[in-house]
């Protein structure tokens, strides 16, 4: 069971904070979960949030004002940190957009990262987890995130429909071997070799499916005032990849909302809604 670090009264549920020693990482990881009011004696449907590049499992909680409507779509919001911490890998802190801070969802296969950084697994066995020491019901999960989370989101659904029912994001890195971030991560996470990169692109995941991996939709949101868009984000391509395989994709662009999270705070009912429809 995970140890309970401290808690919350919110909007008639409660804010959690959790640590527990993860098998994937090697090392305590901690997490945040918001239980909406009547969670006791039910099973509820449950949301995965990915935050972004710097963030902790704090920042979405704190800054998305997400659990109002939480609280009144019986949802279960939990939020994982972003990367390790203090695995001690050399040079981990050295720069805000790799090591500490910046797991990007991979399992690294390269030394020294190898040892510690393994996000992928990670989520998928914090998934196990919240579904076994929470009210959570195993067949309404959905995942979602922002920016190198909203990679994440898609990659992680991508790859596992069968776990996560649906999926969306905000302003993701949705091409991630077409970019400097995801290129910096990719090659100093798994190295050099490109078709290894292949299992963590969204974009690349998409083009090779042979059906509508979501067929009930797959929700983004971009602001179009958002700095990194030209050059480290790439909707475009994601959604060209959607368009050959016939997934269905609402992507919205949003005219002066740019990266943060008073964008994703504008936005973020309209994602809870969408997953609440499709988890049922």
């Amino acid at each position: 069971m995970p140890e309970l670090l401290g808690e919350h009264a919110c909007f008639d549920g409660v804010q959690r904070f959790y640590r527990y020693d993860s098998a994937a990482i090697g090392l305590p990881m901690r997490f945040s979960v918001y239980l909406p009011p009547g969670a006791q004696g039910k099973r509820l449907p449950v949301l995965f949030y990915l935050a972004g590049l710097t963030c902790t499992e704090e920042t979405f909680m704190i800054k998305a004002g997400a659990q109002r409507v939480a609280a009144q779509e019986g949802l279960i919001l939990v939020a994982p940190d972003t990367s390790p911490r203090g695995a001690d890998v050399p040079g981990e802190t050295d720069d805000w957009d790799f090591g500490a801070g910046a797991g990007f969802y991979v399992d690294a296969t390269r030394t020294p990262w190898s040892g510690h950084y393994r996000m992928y697994s990670h989520i998928l066995e914090l998934r196990e987890l919240v579904l076994a020491a929470l009210p959570a019901d195993p067949a309404r999960v959905g995942i979602f995130g922002h920016s190198m989370g909203g990679h994440g989101a898609l990659m992680l659904a991508l790859r596992n429909p069968h776990l996560f029912r649906s999926v969306s994001a905000f302003a993701p890195i949705a091409a991630p071997s077409r970019c400097p971030w995801g290129e910096k991560a990719f090659g100093g996470y798994l190295g050099p070799d490109r078709d290894a990169w292949r299992a963590y692109d969204a974009t690349e995941l998409m083009a090779d499916a042979d059906i509508p991996p979501f067929p009930k939709g797959i929700l983004i949101d971009q602001g179009l005032a958002d700095k990194f868009l030209a050059e480290q984000l790439y909707p475009d391509a994601f959604e060209e990849a959607c368009r050959a395989v016939g997934q269905p994709l609402e992507l919205r662009l949003h005219p002066g909302y740019d990266h943060g999270y008073y964008f994703i705070s504008t936005f973020v009912d309209d994602h809870l809604r969408f997953h609440r429809r499709n988890l049922g």
